[in-house]
C-alpha cells in the first residue's frame, strides 16, 4: 500500500473526474447515491420476511412452542438498543467496512483488523450458502408447479450470475429492484393476515405468544436461535454509509426504520399464525411431520390456490434479494480492506462509470460459482451443506461482531460522549451487547439446529471463523512493529472527522 497522505474525503470527490477520463479508481465508491429508502430495502430484503417467515418462523414453533411471537418481538426490542449506539457511533466513524472500522476505531487497530476477516468471511459464507438455498428451492418450487426435476446447481448458477450482473453495476439499480421484491413478499403475508383476522382472528385471539413464560422456556434456546438470526445484517446501514446521501442523517433513520419494522413485522405475522389456527392447534400443527408447510397451508386455507402459487414464487425473490443485499455487503467490506492494505489493493477498485467495487464484486461472484461447483462436484446437498454450514458460521460470526461493536461503542464514549445521552452511548449498547451474548451462547450451544449435524462437525466448522480472527489480530500487531504507517490506515474514516479529530 502506498505512502499517500489523502484528506479523508478527498478520494470521493475525485471521483467524478477519473469517470471522465475512463479509467478506474481506487478508494471510491459513489457518494450520494443511497437515500433511506434505498438503504431500508437492503437491510429488510437481507432479512428476508417471507423466507423467515415461511421458512423459519414454522421451525422455531416447532422447537419452542407458540412463544415465537414474543421471541421475535424480544429479539427486535434487542436490536433496538444495540441500533442506538451503532447510530451515534457512525456519526463519528464513515466505511464500508462497518464492523472494521468500529471495532478499530473503539478496541483497538489489532481488534478491527481480526474483527475485518471474521466480518469478510461471514459475510462470504452467507452469501456463497444462499445460492444453494435459492437452487434447493427453486428445483422444489418448480417441480411442485410443473413437474420438472430440473437439477438445483442449474438456478443456483442462473442466480449467482444475475447477482454478479447487478452487483457489478451502480448500486442503485440493486436497490430499486430489492425495494420491489421486498414490498411483494411483505404484500403477501400481509393480505394472508388480513384474511386471517377477518375470519377467525378475533374468534382465537390469544395473548399468550408473548407471555414471558411461554417466550422464555427451557425449550427456547433453539427458538431464540431462529429469532435472532431472522435480524440478520441490522448493521449493514452502516455499510453503505460511504454512498449515502447525507450520510450522518441518513443512516440512522434507515436503521431505527429498518430495526423497527421488523420485530412488529414477525411478531405480528407470527402470531397470525395462532390467530388462525387457536392456540392448541397451532401447537398441535407444529409437532405435526408437515409444520413447515404452515403458512403455505394457511395461505391455501385463506386465500385460495393462487396465493400458495404466489407465495412459492415470491420464496425465490426473498432468497434471491437477500442473496443480492450480502453479495453488495460482502464486496463492500472486502473493498475495504482492500483500501487499507489487508488484501491486493486492486480490490478497491472502482467501476469507472459506475463508481461500483466491481473488481470485488467479481471475486464474490466468483467464489460463489467456485462453492457451488465444489458442492455439485462432491455430491453435497445444497440445503444440508451449502446453506445450513455456510450460513451456521456466519451467523455466528455476525452476532459476536455485532457484541463486540456494542464494547467498542462504549469505550469510544467512556470518556467523552460528544453530546450523546448516556443512555444512547452506555446503558442502550450494555443491554443490547448483554442480549447478543446471551444469544450468542445460545447459538453455540444449540449449534446443531443451525448445521443439521451433531459431534465435533460443529466445532470444526466454527472454530476455524476464530483462529482467522487471531491471524487478524497477530498480523496488525506485527504490521505496527513493521510498518507503522501502514498500521495507522487500517480502518480509517471515510467520512469528515469529528470535533475531537479523531
Amino acid at each position: 500500500m502506498s505512502g499517500e497522505t489523502t484528506a479523508p474525503g478527498a478520494e470521493v470527490r475525485q471521483a467524478p473526474a477519473a469517470a471522465q477520463t475512463g479509467a478506474a479508481t481506487t478508494g471510491a465508491l459513489k457518494g450520494g447515491s443511497l437515500g433511506v429508502t434505498d438503504i431500508v430495502f437492503f437491510v429488510v430484503a437481507a432479512a428476508a420476511p417471507l423466507a423467515v417467515m415461511a421458512g423459519a418462523a414454522p421451525l422455531a414453533f416447532n422447537l419452542g412452542g407458540i412463544g415465537a411471537p414474543g421471541a421475535y418481538v424480544f429479539s427486535g426490542v434487542v436490536y433496538l438498543l444495540c441500533a442506538a449506539g451503532l447510530t451515534a457511533f457512525s456519526q463519528h466513524v464513515r466505511s464500508a467496512g462497518a464492523f472494521y472500522a468500529f471495532i478499530g476505531k473503539g478496541l483497538g487497530r489489532p481488534a478491527g483488523a481480526g474483527s475485518a476477516i471474521v466480518a469478510l468471511v461471514s459475510y462470504a459464507l452467507i452469501c456463497f450458502g444462499f445460492f444453494g438455498f435459492l437452487g434447493f428451492y427453486a428445483n422444489s418450487s418448480i417441480k411442485d408447479l410443473t413437474g420438472a426435476d430440473i437439477h438445483w446447481s442449474v438456478f443456483a448458477l442462473a442466480g449467482a450470475a444475475a447477482v454478479g450482473v447487478l452487483g457489478y453495476r451502480q448500486i442503485t439499480v440493486g436497490a430499486r429492484l430489492l425495494g420491489v421484491l421486498m414490498g411483494l413478499e411483505v404484500l403477501i403475508l400481509v393480505v394472508l393476515a388480513v384474511a386471517v383476522l377477518a375470519t377467525d382472528g378475533a374468534k382465537n385471539f390469544s395473548a399468550e405468544p408473548f407471555a414471558p413464560a411461554n417466550v422464555f422456556n427451557p425449550a427456547s434456546g433453539g427458538m431464540f436461535v431462529l429469532a435472532l438470526g431472522a435480524f440478520l445484517g441490522f448493521e449493514s446501514t452502516a455499510i453503505y454509509s460511504e454512498e449515502a446521501k447525507r450520510p450522518a442523517r441518513t443512516v440512522p433513520r434507515a436503521t431505527y426504520l429498518a430495526v423497527a419494522f421488523l420485530p412488529l413485522f414477525y411478531g405480528f405475522i407470527t402470531w397470525v399464525a395462532t390467530a388462525a389456527l387457536g392456540v392448541d392447534g397451532l401447537e398441535k400443527y407444529a409437532r405435526s411431520a408437515d409444520f413447515q408447510n404452515l403458512y403455505f397451508m394457511l395461505a391455501g386455507s385463506y386465500l385460495g390456490p393462487w396465493a400458495k402459487v404466489t407465495m412459492d414464487i415470491l420464496m425465490l425473490t426473498s432468497i434471491f434479494a437477500a442473496t443480492l443485499a450480502f453479495h453488495n455487503a460482502t464486496s463492500r467490506y472486502m473493498f475495504a480492506l482492500g483500501r487499507d492494505g489487508m488484501l491486493p489493493r486492486s480490490v478497491a477498485r472502482t467501476h469507472p462509470r459506475f463508481a461500483s467495487p466491481y473488481l470485488a464484486s467479481l471475486v464474490v461472484s466468483g467464489g460463489s460459482v467456485l462453492l457451488i461447483l465444489i458442492t455439485l462436484v462432491l455430491g453435497g446437498d445444497p440445503y444440508l451443506q451449502l446453506l445450513l454450514w455456510t450460513n451456521g458460521v456466519g451467523i455466528v460470526g455476525i452476532v459476536f461482531l455485532q457484541a463486540l461493536c456494542m464494547l467498542a461503542v462504549i469505550r469510544f464514549f467512556w470518556r467523552d460522549r460528544r453530546g450523546h445521552s448516556p443512555f444512547r452511548v452506555f446503558i442502550a449498547p450494555a443491554l443490547g451487547g448483554l442480549g447478543l451474548a446471551v444469544g450468542l451462547w445460545l447459538m453455540l450451544t444449540n449449534f446443531d439446529l443451525l448445521t443439521a449435524m451433531t459431534g465435533w462437525i460443529n466445532l470444526a466448522l466454527v472454530g476455524p471463523l476464530f483462529v482467522l480472527g487471531a491471524v487478524g489480530v497477530w498480523w496488525a500487531l506485527r504490521l505496527r512493529r513493521r510498518q507503522p504507517e501502514a498500521y495507522a490506515r487500517l480502518g480509517r474514516s471515510e467520512g469528515l472527522p469529528d470535533a475531537h479529530g479523531t
